[in-house]
């Protein structure tokens, strides 16, 4: 595919080499096996692209069987793909299903909505294809959640995106608010794709309406950013690390086996080391260091903000660049604004259902 907002894309081709390539064999056995030496309980693979099914079903195969292979320590392992859609067949579905892989879907809503953005290299729509994956994985008994980005014109129609989650029976969503890349890194060359803060207030209140409505009623569709709201009013930690207010390091490994902080990070400048050095050493270190320590300046706007207990400033990718080695207010701090201040007596109602079970919204 060649979605027309992909983040990576533009940050790939900022490196000196822009694509590693699919990861050889040696260097998942060497990925699984440092992975399990250096967890402690529990280990999460999530496999992401690019378009992660393209490195062949064989891929995966062989790494439940590395899992397998060097566990050893008794881990609960825990396997996550991220997909377009695309290339899942029978076989692909019987496989994330036998296997308990949780599969992200991507999925931008209806057909007008989602072909818009989201088309293949050809120029030809995906909707058809995508919603095709969608059924066979729910044939299967495969575990999915739809992924949708929110752009401008995704925004203006909450309505038919909920609606379309309904009718669909897509119970577990997350929503992605859209950045441009290259205007986030003040190029330019920035096509001008992001979401507007204004645009994506209205679109929170309308879809937290729409969502509390039928939560209250007993129709629980797991929205992840709402559902993270209702264990932070909770006095919980957000599940999602972009809530928390401040990075952490969770080891992205590209092809040739270059670690990264985060997805949005895999960048020369924050290359931590390579896979088969010490995962404790790269966490230990200055460069992983700075990245978590640079995360957490927020500024004196947000710590008086009365909403500061639930956006905590927000994730840094949303505050650059930094002024003065400090990261800045949120581009989306108008949106957030608009949105607490319209949801958050309800999310508060929300956090008391998790403490006391019998509470009535």
């Amino acid at each position: 595919m060649a979605c027309r907002y992909c983040f990576y894309h533009e940050l790939a081709a900022s490196r000196e080499t822009p694509s590693f390539g699919l990861m050889s064999e040696q260097t998942l056995e060497t990925l699984v096996r440092e992975t399990v030496a250096y967890a402690d309980g529990f280990a999460a693979f999530a496999f992401q692209g690019g378009e992660p099914t393209a490195a062949g079903l064989d891929f995966y195969r062989k790494t439940v069987k590395l899992q397998k292979k060097y566990n050893d320590k008794g881990l609960t392992i825990e396997n996550t793909i991220q997909t377009n859609g695309l290339l899942i067949d029978d076989e692909w579905a019987d496989f994330l299903a036998e296997n308990r892989f949780l599969t992200g879907l991507s999925l931008d809503g209806p057909k007008e909505l989602h072909d818009r953005f989201r088309r293949d290299c050809a120029g030809k729509p995906t909707f058809t294809r995508v919603l095709d994956a969608a059924r066979r994985l729910a044939a299967h008994g495969a575990d999915f959640n739809i992924l949708t980005v929110v752009t401008d014109e995704t925004a203006k129609h909450a309505r038919l995106l909920y609606d379309f989650y309904k009718r669909s029976g897509f119970m577990y969503v997350q929503l992605i608010p859209c950045m441009d890349e290259l205007s986030r890194r003040g190029d330019a060359r920035g096509k001008g794709l992001a979401v507007s803060p204004h645009a994506y207030g209205r679109f929170l209140c309308e879809m937290f309406d729409l969502w509390y409505e039928d939560f209250r009623r007993g129709l629980r569709m797991d929205i992840r950013m709402f559902s993270n709201l209702a264990q932070m009013a909770a006095g919980y930690p957000a599940e999602q690390c972009g809530m928390n207010g401040q990075c952490s390091c969770y080891f992205v490994v590209e092809g040739d086996g270059s670690v990264y902080p985060c997805d949005f990070y895999c960048t020369d400048e924050w290359r931590l080391g390579s896979v088969g050095e010490s995962f404790t050493a790269m966490i230990s270190s200055d460069r992983a260091r700075e990245f978590v320590v640079s995360s957490r300046p927020v500024s004196p706007e947000c710590r008086q903000c009365p909403h500061f207990y639930l956006c905590r400033g927000g994730c840094r990718r949303w505050r650059e660049p930094f002024i003065d080695g400090i990261p800045a207010l949120n581009r989306l701090c108008p949106a957030y604004k608009m949105f607490f201040s319209h949801a958050s007596e309800r999310i508060r109602r929300l956090g008391m259902t998790i403490l006391d079970p019998s509470f009535q919204l």
